[in-house]
């Protein structure tokens, strides 16, 4: 299957002044099949090196720093003779191994010739443990589940997907239920990899819920792999209550919801801890609609996703049936699927970083909130075509400078104070640049 980074990998493989490269992502999206994939399309060779219990690279990187001694170590590990101009050097799981990571620097200091990419799960996290990352010089890309586009590339094939980023709305509509069926296909499978291959094959849901299901498992287990049994704990608690979170008509997340009598302060690293391995976005309440958004950040409330809309719809064991049977999917949850579905595009389609906004009555709401060169854009999300918008609406009278968007199941169109697009086309921001 295509994914979108493979054309950022050929960019940065193109530049004159190029510096080892990192992609960040949670475990099971794709980076390793990506990584090797590029190196398949680009280079006479890969020398690839897992860094997960590998003693033979522990050794090496302990020693220190010295390229050409490193140079031979990797040769000797992977049987491959690394020529600088037609070899990827590929460091994977780097974060086992700090040193490793830290060996970047001097790769990008004395010997720059040597193409470089190092894939990390869990960077965010063993960075605390007194490794140094190669600050100013490494570059990153961040891996995320594929995106709706992706998908419809990968189960549709690719004329379908190149609808999607096409101008004229109007084409797209022409085939809206098959994009509204893809869109639950896409609710209910999302986008890990694996289960994607699982779904495109005979398109069938179980076969992608099994994968599912081992992919939860498997971050259960990580849990308790790098945290002690305490916060293994207060991490299962915080991951599991997700669903129940999101089920909620007020998503903000509550420390209470968790169990009964928890606090803020039991269960706070618990939650940077599953931020930072990527497996949930964290998105804060903002006071004002100001630029920067940052400046006006709430730090006391916020809302919490998954990575990704399937393994949502697994942890909260959402039956097939919910595909299968007319609108009912999109009533699950009181739009949970929607919202979540809209957050990870913002976040992997559109490449922006999501707020969102509540008065402190809590009686209205603004979905999400993004800024866009200079610009504020209200998103309200609707997971049907039940287009009230009274917040949305009441927002933009009071503060008229920003642009309003509504997804929703309804057709395109723009109205004297805001602009409806469809949910499948919500990654086409082309089609934002009319919003009032």
């Amino acid at each position: 299957m295509e994914r979108t980074l493979m054309r950022d990998l050929f960019t940065w493989k193109s530049k004159t002044e190029r510096k080892p490269l990192i992609i960040n992502g949670a475990r099971q999206v794709g980076k390793t099949w990506l990584i090797k994939e590029f190196g398949r399309r680009a280079y006479d060779s890969v020398a690839y090196v897992n860094m997960d219990n590998n003693q033979t690279m522990q050794q090496l990187f302990e020693e220190g720093y010295d390229i050409r001694r490193i140079i031979i170590g990797l040769e000797l590990e992977t049987g491959v003779t690394i020529e600088p101009d037609s070899t990827l050097i590929v460091f994977d799981e780097v974060q086992e191994i700090p040193k490793a990571l830290t060996s970047l620097k001097y790769f990008c200091e004395n010997a720059p010739e040597y193409q470089i990419i190092a894939a990390g799960s869990l960077l965010g996290i063993s960075l605390h443990k007194n490794s140094s990352f190669p600050v100013g010089k490494v570059e990153t890309l961040d891996l995320y589940p594929l995106t709706f586009n992706e998908f419809v590339r990968a189960v549709s094939g690719d004329k379908l997907a190149d609808v999607l980023m096409d101008e004229d709305a109007s084409l797209a509509e022409t085939f809206k239920s098959r994009f509204v069926h893809l869109l639950k296909d896409y609710y209910f499978v999302g986008g890990m990899p694996e289960a994607v291959m699982a779904f495109a094959k005979n398109s069938d849901y179980s076969e992608a819920r099994t994968v599912q299901k081992r992919i939860t498992t498997d971050y259960e287990r990580d849990f308790s792999k790098h945290l002690d049994a305490r916060e293994t704990e207060k991490v299962l608690a915080v991951w599991n209550s997700l669903p129940a979170h999101l089920a909620q008509e007020n998503k903000k997340f509550v420390f209470g919801r968790i169990a009964k009598g928890s606090r803020a302060k039991d269960y706070e690293s618990a939650l940077t801890w599953l931020s930072q391995a990527g497996l949930v976005h964290v998105v804060p309440r903002i006071t004002k609609p100001g630029i920067p958004l940052k400046a006006y950040r709430d730090s006391g409330a916020f809302k919490v996703f998954t990575l990704d809309v399937g393994l949502l719809g697994a942890m909260s064991e959402l039956n097939a049936r919910s595909v299968i049977e007319g609108n009912r999917l999109f009533e699950e949850f009181k739009g949970a699927l929607a919202e979540q579905y809209v957050c990870q595009q913002l976040i992997s389609e559109c490449h922006l970083a999501p707020w969102y906004w509540s008065a402190e009555n809590s009686r209205g709401e603004i979905d999400f909130i993004v800024q866009i060169e200079g610009e504020i854009y209200l998103i309200e999300v609707k997971a049907e075509e039940n287009l009230r918008a009274k917040s949305l609406r009441s927002f933009k009278e009071k503060h008229p400078s920003v642009h309003a968007l509504r997804f929703s199941l309804s057709d395109y169109r723009t109205e004297s104070w805001l602009t409806n697009i469809p949910l499948y086309l919500m990654g086409n921001t082309n089609l934002w640049k009319s919003a009032k």
